[in-house]
């Protein structure tokens, strides 16, 4: 039957550009398969076919017409601003029949190693199974990754490229950054990686030497390659944007049938908040009637504090966040940081390398003019740190020469200055110190050499080679091969006037490149060794951006040394901290089910530094630090664990008994349970420390939450709390007796049916309404939003927390789809808990966000069908 049904779909396939129609998924038998899977995942639904037995190229045929009905599925019944937890992903990973991603993935296997290249594989299999299926008649996808300063995020989404065409997208076109080299090399990677392998799948529209030109006739074009896909590179310039709009909207009809992917290279420049190249994105968008724009970015704080509700490019749809590979040089790796809230600062090691040198105050002034009256006929001086940071240079190269692994480039950053005369200027007292120190080396000066051996002995002993996997290199090995280092060594001008270029195409480049911002976005600087940077910036993401010295280093992970002031190297030490908990609110939003919409990323503030330009923030709202406003519930249960599940037990009747059990609870009307007020948080921070957190939920640990109660009783905040145990009336599932009198009706949670006993995940916990249960005079039969709770909870307990406890039936019995009976060998406990948010400037960090309140009747609708589905598991 199976075999039938696969065969009459291979004959009767749409093309990865139709639209299907109902009739396809007529079949009985396959509507009896789609029952069968139950809309689950395709990976899994593959897996179910193969059990089968049937052959992979059936499977494929099947998995394609698979993805068409959950593409339809999903378009018909799953609300648009759902994220990928919590609605059907129709993209089951590349196939060997594909024709983009296996190719590339050999390529990567070989310049990467087949670890790394299996990281890139994982990565962008997730973020297309977040875009819309190319086949849904009319979509916009709006979602941001965001990768670490210089580690690969061109091959990540050239990875995403290459998986979105194999799955039917046509038109790709990439948006890459604003400098004309940035655009060249973006260009040349995308030809290399996917044209040059693929000749006959592709069309460039773009080439490495010419940005958009409007080809003759753009339906006719749309028409003649509409069995290739089109690749078109364009800078993020207006004149640019609006000739390929215009050519665009000559071919709407055609347009119809071409879903698009948009790539946002350096998705917060230019792109977020400006008069001129934010509109010509956004209409750029609206000429496409099927498309997901995806930004790339490494600096994501303009982009996660726009308006959600402006309709602009909010990532409303996801936020990806990629993980640091192993052996990249980053933020933290550098300048390490301190401990964020739910790491212990006794046992945290920032594990900091030893690289980073510091250029006293005094010496700024003599590479950097003090005001722009200076500017002309500054010059500066090669002496101190900036002196030794040259000689490091040429030795640390000439140690690469020994070892003969890694890029065979090397290259030192002099950032001082974005002053076009400056660079000019740093070019005569450089390339006259090159020939000191040269003549100086071949006489066999004994100072000089002295100094070069001192200095060298010095900096590995700082960061030993051995410790960091590379071999270590003498001084009197790497000797050999310093004059031909001084001999290869350049001094290079890249900026936006200069007719110097960095170019790395030929033979091994030995530069001293000075510049500034074409040095400081996006443009690799291969085989960077030594920076000397003493450039001033306002901004995190400025900051970031300039920081060229971040990436991979191998076969010279030990050599790298950047100098700058100390303040500076506090504002990176800072900018590790904002990183880390930018990625744990993303990874916190991920495992809770949330979307963009309802759970705002928070970016720490800093007191001298702004968070990005003060446009782009001209929409963020101040929130408060740490938990502050926070409701965090526990939703993972190991449900075969006795003792596990018998400890929170015990917890729960102690905290009951340690407040006064019945004898000092109150039974209100408006909720099935007991309800305790003014609990001193001494009490819940025992429960909290004798509570068991399952180690998935790392978001809703108990340590760092009894950390942050610390912190606030310590200031005088945070004292009372208010505990509620709360049951369900219709549940009729018996009751859990708490002891000390108090006796409370069992709650059904039942799982999701593809998570495993040990980490079974029940989703939703808590309802908004039971974050009002402590509210008094709360309006009847009114249903309130979260942001309404909130505001309330803000006017009559601004200073109290609220712990909810539920008993959860450990069968827990279910009839919803995507879900399964608890079956835990012991009634779990839950809990809730909400934390007040502090006024603005009452607490000691300051944090901002995106205003979601103009959105938040999204998530008050989905958290409404989530409530309707328990009463439903209650009447059962």
């Amino acid at each position: 039957m199976l075999n039938k049904a696969a065969d009459d779909d291979v004959e009767k396939e749409p093309e990865d550009d139709e639209a299907p129609d109902d009739d396809d998924f007529a079949d009985p038998q396959f509507q009896q398969f789609c029952d069968d899977a139950d809309l689950k995942t395709p990976a899994r639904a593959a897996a179910d076919l193969r059990r089968y037995g049937l052959a992979d190229e059936i499977v494929d045929a099947l998995m394609d017409r698979y993805e068409k009905y959950v593409g339809r599925v999903r378009e018909i019944k799953i609300p648009h601003y759902m994220q990928s937890g919590n609605r059907i992903t129709w993209y089951t990973g590349p196939r060997p029949t594909d024709s983009c991603w296996p190719p590339l993935h050999r390529a990567l296997q070989e310049r990467l190693g087949d670890d790394a290249a299996g990281k890139v594989d994982d990565s962008t299999t997730r973020i297309v199974s977040l875009l819309d299926h190319p086949a849904t008649e009319r979509f916009t996808t709006k979602g941001l990754v965001v990768g670490h300063v210089q580690s690969g995020k061109t091959t990540n989404y050239t990875g995403v490229i290459a998986k979105a065409v194999d799955r039917g997208y046509r038109l790709v076109i990439v948006l890459a950054g604003i400098h004309n080299e940035l655009r060249r090399q973006t260009q040349t990677r995308l030809m290399r990686d996917l044209v040059r392998i693929n000749p006959e799948l592709w069309h460039p529209l773009t080439d490495p030497e010419k940005d958009f030109h409007p080809p003759i006739g753009a339906p006719a074009y749309f028409a003649k390659y509409s069995e290739q896909k089109v690749l078109c590179v364009v800078k993020k310039n207006a004149v640019v944007l609006r000739k390929l709009i215009a050519w665009l909207k000559e071919a709407s009809a055609q347009l119809e049938r071409v879903p698009a992917l948009v790539i946002d290279d350096e998705a917060d420049q230019a792109a977020v908040a400006t008069p001129t190249i934010n509109p010509l994105i956004l209409e750029l968008l609206d000429v496409l009637p099927r498309v997901a724009y995806v930004g790339y970015t490494a600096t994501p704080f303009a982009n996660l504090l726009i308006d959600p509700s402006s309709g602009n490019l909010y990532p409303e749809h996801f936020i990806v966040d990629l993980p640091k590979p192993d052996n990249h040089h980053g933020t933290e790796t550098i300048f390490g940081r301190d401990p964020l809230d739910g790491e212990d600062p006794g046992d945290f090691d920032d594990g900091a390398l030893d690289m980073v040198r510091i250029v006293p105050p005094e010496e700024v002034a003599l590479v950097r003019p003090a005001s722009n009256k200076e500017v002309d006929g500054f010059v500066p001086s090669v002496v101190g740190e900036l002196r030794r940071a040259i000689l490091y240079f040429w030795l640390a190269t000439a140690a690469r020469r020994v070892r003969g692994s890694g890029v065979s480039h090397s290259t030192m950053l002099v950032h001082t200055s974005l002053r076009v005369a400056v660079h000019e200027a740093f070019r005569k007292p450089i390339e006259v110190f090159r020939e000191s120190v040269r003549e100086q080396v071949v006489g066999g000066d004994e100072r000089l050499l002295t100094e070069l051996r001192e200095l060298w002995d010095t900096e590995t002993h700082r960061v030993p080679a051995a410790e960091m996997g590379e071999v270590p290199v003498s001084f009197d090995e790497l000797r050999r091969h310093l004059v031909d280092v001084l001999d290869a060594s350049r001094v290079i001008l890249d900026n936006s006037q200069s007719e110097d270029r960095l170019d790395y195409s030929g033979d091994p480049v030995v530069a001293i490149a000075v510049g500034g911002n074409t040095l400081s976005r996006g443009l690799t600087l291969e085989g960077l060794v030594v920076s000397y940077f003493v450039r001033s910036a306002s901004a995190y993401d400025t900051l970031l951006q300039m920081g060229r010295w971040f990436g991979y280093r191998d076969g010279y992970s030990d050599l790298p040394r950047i100098w700058m002031t100390d303040e500076l190297r506090g504002w990176f030490r800072h900018l590790a901290g904002v990183e880390a908990e930018i990625r744990q609110d993303i990874d916190r939003y991920m495992r809770e089910h949330e979307t963009p919409m309802t759970f705002g990323v928070r970016i720490r503030a800093h007191p001298a530094l702004a968070i990005t330009a003060a446009a782009k923030m001209q929409d963020a709202v101040e929130v408060g630090a740490a938990y502050g406003g926070l409701r965090v519930q526990t939703h993972y249960f190991d449900t075969q664990d006795d003792g596990w599940l018998t400890k929170n037990q015990e917890a729960a009747r102690a905290l009951v008994a340690a407040i006064g059990g019945a004898s000092t609870a109150t039974w209100p009307d408006h909720f099935t349970g007991a309800l305790w007020r003014d609990v001193d948080a001494g009490h819940i921070i025992d429960f909290l420390s004798a509570y068991d957190v399952h180690p998935k939920a790392a978001d809703s640990d108990t340590e760092p939450m009894t950390r942050y109660i610390h912190r606030r009783n310590e200031k005088g905040k945070l004292l009372k709390w208010n505990v509620a145990i709360i049951g369900s009336a219709r549940a009729g599932r018996g009751t859990f007796d708490f002891g000390s009198g108090v006796e409370v009706p069992l709650n059904i949670r039942a799982k999701r049916d593809d998570t495993p006993p040990d980490a079974a995940d029940i989703k939703t916990l808590m309802s908004p309404r039971d974050a009002a249960v402590d509210l008094e005079d709360l309006p009847s039969g009114q249903r309130l939003t979260e942001a309404e709770i909130r505001k309330m909870r803000f006017e009559a307990l601004p200073d109290s927390g609220l712990l909810t406890i539920y008993p959860i039936d450990r069968v827990s019995p279910t009839r919803r789809k995507g879900r399964a009976p608890l079956d835990a060998v012991l009634d779990p406990i839950g809990i809730g808990i909400v934390f007040p948010q502090p006024p603005p400037g009452q607490d000691e960090i300051v944090y901002y966000q995106a205003d979601l309140s103009r959105v938040q009747e999204r998530r008050d609708d989905y958290l409404e069908e989530e409530d309707q589905a328990l009463l439903d598991d209650e009447q059962l």
